[in-house]
């Protein structure tokens, strides 16, 4: 049909109203299934959750050995020697030795402080005098019975013991011997006093104080210097009692101040266990000696007395024990541990020391066992973790 016919363009009219159509159609068809998709709710895939890690704790393995706590103290020092020096005669305090002055060392036997001797000098020459005369009685008397004796003889006749005795002025020799023993006595006395006239260091010793000045007056007995021995110190400590079964008389002790130099300690040795308890604590107290303590002879700081020192004890009584850190066991005295399967595992055990930082355990737990130092937040029995050993990299589950 040609395309001026009527018929054929009538024709390609309907053709292109049916393709508009479709087209339109299609983009409604389109712009329904978008708003379809837009109003559709997401869909989320359900997948099991993911199984939740291990936890990472520290652990250490526990060793049986030898073992021996340290622990420390405080304690104040005190002198082993001690005296006030007094005098043993009477008379006027007349000078101090040269040098004699607190703080001074003196040795033994060493002139201290010197009485006024011109009464005791006197009394010695009385006491001399006092001997010869006693002596010439005796000389005396010893002619008489020489002479009773020849008369005694002369007169033939044998009388009973006692009246022999006083014929033959045997009760005036006692009497004369007596009386030049006791002035003997006197004589040795009044030497002994003038000897005490000067005051004499009984043992090397540091002048601690002089108690009073010269030109005083003394009576026997009167105070005049006090004196400390420097040889030996103690430092009188306190310590809980339960501590006490891990010290004897030969335990070592390490000895520290805050007014020594950095670094600087004193060695000491226990040598008693006081039998008395310390009045505010109630602790134990027990005495540490340490020789040379004003450091004469050593090198070292030197001890002063009152001075408060802290004490370190290394006990030499050991036992076969297992030695974890303080924050190993918990409350009630148990100590979480880890099974094959690196599982949480719990043991109550006996203590045999318990100090700020470590313990020391008698029973309760194997020796080998991997013990749980760290990391527990919320522990439970049969818990699986991470073990990681202190200074090692963290170990998988199970491996």
């Amino acid at each position: 049909m040609p395309p001026s016919h009527p018929s054929y363009r009538h024709h390609q009219q309907g053709r292109f109203r049916l393709g508009a159509l479709a087209a339109l159609l299609v983009l409604a068809a389109g712009l329904a299934g978008a708003w379809w998709l837009l109003n559709q709710p997401p869909r989320i895939e359900r997948r099991p959750p993911p199984e939740p890690m291990p936890p990472l704790v520290d652990i250490v393995i526990a060793e049986r050995r030898a073992e021996a706590p340290e622990f420390y103290g405080f304690g104040r020092v005190i002198a082993e020697q001690e005296v006030r020096l007094a005098s043993r005669v009477g008379g006027q305090l007349e000078r101090f030795a040269e040098g004699v002055f607190p703080g001074q060392v003196v040795e033994s036997g060493q002139a201290l402080a010197y009485i006024d001797q011109a009464d005791l000098a006197l009394a010695l020459q009385d006491a001399e005098a006092q001997l010869s005369q006693a002596q010439a009685a005796l000389a005396l008397e010893r002619g008489e019975q020489q002479r009773a004796q020849s008369d005694y003889q002369a007169f033939g006749r044998t009388l009973s013991a006692e009246r022999r005795a006083l014929v033959l002025r045997e009760p005036q020799l006692r009497q004369a011997q007596a009386q030049l023993a006791q002035a003997q006595v006197i004589l040795d006395q009044a030497r002994l006093n003038l000897k005490r006239a000067t005051l004499s260091a009984p043992w090397r010793a540091v002048v601690q104080e002089r108690l009073i000045g010269a030109g005083s007056l003394l009576s026997q007995g009167t105070e005049v210097m006090h004196l400390v021995g420097v040889e030996r110190f103690w430092v009188r400590a306190s310590l809980p009692g339960e501590w006490l079964p891990w010290l004897d008389t030969e335990s070592e002790v390490t000895l520290e101040s805050r007014g020594w130099p950095s670094g600087a300690i004193r060695q000491g040795e226990v040598i008693s266990i006081l039998p008395s308890l310390e009045e505010n604590g109630l602790q134990a107290q027990l005495l540490v000696a340490v020789d040379d303590p004003l450091a004469l002879e050593s090198d070292g700081p030197a001890l002063r007395l009152g001075d408060i020192l802290r004490a370190n004890f290394s006990p030499t009584a050991q036992e076969a024990l297992i030695a974890l850190p303080a924050a190993a066991v918990r409350p009630g005295e148990r100590v979480w541990w880890l099974d094959e399967d690196d599982r949480l595992r719990q043991s109550r055990v006996e203590l045999a020391y318990r100090g700020e930082d470590r313990l020391l355990i008698r029973a309760g737990i194997e020796p080998g066992s991997r013990v749980v130092v760290a990391g527990l937040a919320q522990p439970r029995e049969g818990q699986e973790v991470r073990p990681r050993q202190r200074d090692a990299e963290p170990q998988e589950p199970g491996s």
